[in-house]
């Protein structure tokens, strides 16, 4: 199952890639999306894909008794999420006012208006 999956993380950084060398600005922002997402999902493979139970010790012990969920690469994948959406937030609304006033999507285009 874990080769399976960094197949699919590797497919979707090389998808991520091929979307932000696109000409479209909108394109752009699609493989930025598809870009954290391959690496949340990298962050959880690396992290093994065990199943346990929930990261909580009994009271009394010091050590857990079984198998248990590792907290970290969640808590992490948590933040990369917000993150993410921020950065997309600010990227669509760049986008919008760029193409009001250059009135293209179009990268090389873009180039032109400079002064």
């Amino acid at each position: 199952m874990e080769s399976l999956m960094a197949y699919v993380v590797g497919i979707l950084f090389a998808a991520a890639i091929y979307m932000m060398l696109r000409r479209s600005i909108v394109k752009l922002v699609i493989g930025l999306i598809l870009l954290s997402n391959a690496a949340n999902l990298l962050i959880f493979v690396v992290s093994g894909m065990t199943r346990g139970a929930p990261p909580l010790l009994p009271e009394g012990t010091s050590a857990p008794l079984g198998a248990i969920a590792d907290p970290l690469p969640q808590a992490l994948i948590l933040t990369a999420i917000v993150i993410a959406f921020g950065v997309l937030a600010f990227a669509v609304v760049l986008i919008r006012r760029a193409y009001e006033v250059v009135g293209t999507d179009d990268l090389d285009q873009m180039k032109d208006t400079d002064t």
